[in-house]
């Protein structure tokens, strides 16, 4: 984590006035990239992949178990991890969960470097499928978890992957989703407001508070939408069809 944020994100933010000025993220300025795809820029080369792999790998090393284990997930045996990276949460998942048997699904570059690096092939109860979440087709399951996803992305491009899971949701499935919340009026906490500005200077999304996740996820159909709190640094929202 500490590698990523000082190598990486913090030339980003050098550029903090120029993104609140203009409302984007500032890999043009920071790295001299810029393309209509995010990702595109974070995975601007391959080391520059392995190091935010190993970033996220890190973050679901130290706090997958909270929130994995904040809501019973023992119904759903197919899981889906929508962006699942390095594969740690599904590792977690897995070890909690024994019946379960979790898909990641990520783009084909990201796919064959966790394959390499992260998960042993010894591992038969994770299986990967590549794809672009946008583009493509997503599998069937009854569970999806999406993982700090939903805040890269801005409203429109939320409502149309929450749609596509909608769709691919088996009936009586549910949605995951595990982000920082911010205080209803915003007003803090002081982390997650940071973390909304990392948001800003190196994607197109921002940070949300409960009330706007919830909303999400009532427009493409899911119901009886549960907030719970871990008291660290990231919450979970589920949200059934």
């Amino acid at each position: 984590m500490m590698i990523y944020y000082s190598q990486t994100l913090y030339l980003c933010w050098h550029f903090l006035t120029d993104a609140v000025r203009e409302g984007k993220n500032q890999f043009k300025r920071a790295f001299g990239v810029s393309s209509k795809n995010i990702f595109e820029d974070l995975y601007r080369s391959e080391e520059e992949m392995i190091k935010f792999m190993h970033l996220m790998n890190s973050v679901w090393t130290l706090c997958s178990r909270d929130v994995i284990k904040l809501f019973d997930l023992s119904p759903f045996t197919t899981v889906c991890d929508l962006g699942g990276c390095s594969g740690a949460l599904a590792k977690e998942c897995i070890s909690i969960y024994p019946e379960s048997m979790v898909t990641i699904y990520d783009l084909p570059k990201v796919v064959q470097t966790a394959k390499k690096h992260f998960i042993s092939t010894d591992e038969h109860r994770i299986s990967f499928q590549e794809g672009d979440f946008f583009e493509d087709s997503i599998p069937e399951a009854d569970l999806y978890i999406l993982a700090r996803i939903l805040h890269d992305w801005t409203e429109k491009k939320c409502l149309q992957l929450l749609e596509k899971v909608y769709k691919a949701c088996k009936p009586g499935g549910a949605v995951l989703l595990v982000e920082v919340l911010l205080n209803e009026d915003k007003s803090g906490p002081l982390s997650s407001q940071l973390y909304s500005l990392n948001m800003l200077v190196q994607t197109e999304g921002r940070e949300r508070t409960p009330a706007e996740y919830c909303k999400l996820l009532t427009a493409v159909g899911f119901k009886e939408i549960q907030v719970r709190t871990t008291g660290k640094i990231y919450d979970v929202i589920l949200g059934r069809k």
